[in-house]
């Protein structure tokens, strides 16, 4: 069974730029605990009430062990540095995904 951990975050457009730049720094540093097998980034194309802009990073897990290990031993050490940059100019929430089944199309 396969599971996403997707974060998602409305970030203030006075950091805009200087979150994109570190977020493209800590996902790689999230892959590296070696909990996840790859993460996407995507903006989410709707306009907030809030205003800033919103983005989904999704890390897919290798199982459910994994992801309860990466909670165990990395999630809190690693949100701190964002916690500590932008807490005050950012708003996060995360929820757990179960793919349950995935299609494509396929040429011939």
């Amino acid at each position: 069974m396969t599971y996403i951990y997707n974060v998602t975050v409305n970030v203030d457009d006075s950091i805009h730029d200087e979150w994109l730049t570190w977020i493209k720094e800590h996902i790689p540093q999230v892959l590296a605990t070696g909990k996840f097998e790859k993460a996407t980034l995507t903006k989410v194309l709707v306009d907030e009430e809030m205003g800033g802009q919103t983005y989904s990073i999704q890390y897919r897990s290798y199982s459910r062990e994994a992801l309860d290990a990466y909670y165990k031993e990395d999630a809190d050490r690693l949100r701190q540095d964002g916690l500590k940059r932008f807490a005050d100019k950012s708003l996060a929430f995360r929820t757990e995904l179960q793919v349950l089944d995935e299609y494509s199309v396929k040429f011939t």
